[in-house]
C-alpha cells in the first residue's frame, strides 16, 4: 500500500474560467520542472461548486521510443486530433 498523495487547493480572485485556466497554464510553464507537482491532473472549480471540476489538460498516456515512459498528453482536455506531449 502506498502513502496517500496530497492536493493543494489554490483559491484565486479570478472570476472567469478562461482567466483561471490561463493562470494554471502559466504556473505549469514556470513550475513544470518541479517533479512533485502533477500538472496533468489539474482541475478547476467554482468556489461554491468544488464538486464540479473542469479538467485543463488531456493527460492521456503517450507511447513511443522517443518519449520518456511516463510521458502524458499536454494538449487541452477535449482536444481535436492526436495527443502530443506539449500543447500546440
Amino acid at each position: 500500500m502506498t502513502d496517500p498523495c496530497w492536493i493543494i487547493h489554490l483559491p484565486t480572485r479570478l472570476t472567469s474560467v478562461d482567466e483561471v485556466a490561463a493562470l494554471a497554464m502559466a504556473l505549469r510553464r514556470s513550475l513544470g520542472h518541479v517533479l512533485a507537482i502533477d500538472f496533468g491532473e489539474t482541475t478547476l472549480s467554482e468556489e461554491d461548486r468544488q464538486f464540479a471540476r473542469t479538467r485543463i489538460w488531456c493527460d492521456a498516456p503517450l507511447d513511443g521510443p522517443e518519449l520518456r515512459p511516463a510521458a502524458r498528453c499536454g494538449r487541452p482536455a477535449g482536444h481535436d486530433g492526436g495527443c502530443a506531449p506539449t500543447p500546440e
